[in-house]
């Protein structure tokens, strides 16, 4: 993809792609199945979409994502804090 389409999406969403990449990076062997990895990945995913996240809305999180076995990607976050 060509830079000018990142910049398009920077533009619109005001999401550095950096940012996106290096997390996107950090996540290939990141171990979701333990509690400080997962609070660390939602923690930053919120820190990146500029939303932030309540203690009670990170628990139900993370138990979904510990205990219940959902994937951790960007759609499940973005999904469970838009449910209110």
């Amino acid at each position: 993809m060509d830079n000018g389409f990142f910049k398009n999406i920077e533009k619109k969403t005001g999401v550095n792609m950096k940012d996106i990449f290096d997390l996107a990076n950090s996540l290939q062997n990141a171990n979701f199945k333990d509690e400080k990895t997962v609070r660390g990945v939602i923690r930053r995913v919120s820190q990146i979409a500029n939303k932030p996240v309540s203690k009670e809305m990170e628990d139900q999180i993370v138990r979904s994502i510990i205990n219940d076995g959902k994937q951790l990607d960007f759609n499940t976050i973005a999904n469970m804090m838009n449910k209110k």
